[in-house]
């Protein structure tokens, strides 16, 4: 009887890692993929490679949850996701990053990228402001934190209305400088 038991047991856990691909073995897809659809001579964006790739690394994320190398492919499938248009599905990694790995070097840039995401794909200016001002709030030395205020400051303008404000800026900085050099010339003849 202990006999059978060890086969079935010994049947079992063969089955059972038999079946899953090893940790070397999901590097070396992830790698050879990101390869193949980053590569200089890539004509265009491949959503299929993409979609499998991101499925490859949340695969590892599952399987290997602590591994070093988690953090890091759930920061790669949020961008994809980001990049692909799919700013709801970036939030969740993005999130997600931020829950598991508050204390890796990425997590302000998840943060960041989050309000991006709000206020450029989601068009949602209510969270995109609160969460530009928790950035800023959580990381206020961080290297966005100045591009997080400047977003705040231009949040809900139109790209036309960015460049009036800039051509007006433009005009009453000329104006300036024209009164300022009048002032010298006055200054000079006397």
């Amino acid at each position: 009887m202990k006999k059978y038991i060890i086969v079935i047991l010994s049947v079992s856990i063969g089955l059972m890692t038999g079946c899953k691909p090893s940790r070397e073995k999901t590097i070396t897809r992830i790698d050879n993929l990101e390869k193949s659809l980053f590569a200089p001579d890539a004509f265009s964006f491949n959503q299929e490679k993409a979609d499998s790739l991101q499925a490859y690394y949340l695969e590892f994320i599952k399987d290997y949850p602590k591994d070093s190398l988690a953090p890091g492919y759930l920061f790669k499938a949020a961008n994809i996701a980001m990049n692909s248009g799919d700013g709801s599905k970036a939030l969740g990694f993005f999130d997600q990053y931020i829950q598991n790995y508050s204390d890796q070097p990425k997590a302000p840039m998840c943060l960041f990228f989050k309000a991006f995401i709000y206020e450029n794909m989601m068009r949602d200016l209510d969270k995109a402001k609160e969460t530009y001002l928790l950035f800023i709030e959580t990381y206020p030395a961080h290297d966005f934190t100045n591009d997080a205020k400047l977003a705040l400051v231009n949040l809900g303008k139109t790209p036309d209305m960015l460049v009036k404000e800039f051509e007006e800026k433009q005009k009453a900085d000329s104006l300036r400088v024209a009164d300022s050099l009048a002032k010298i010339k006055k200054i000079k003849k006397r």
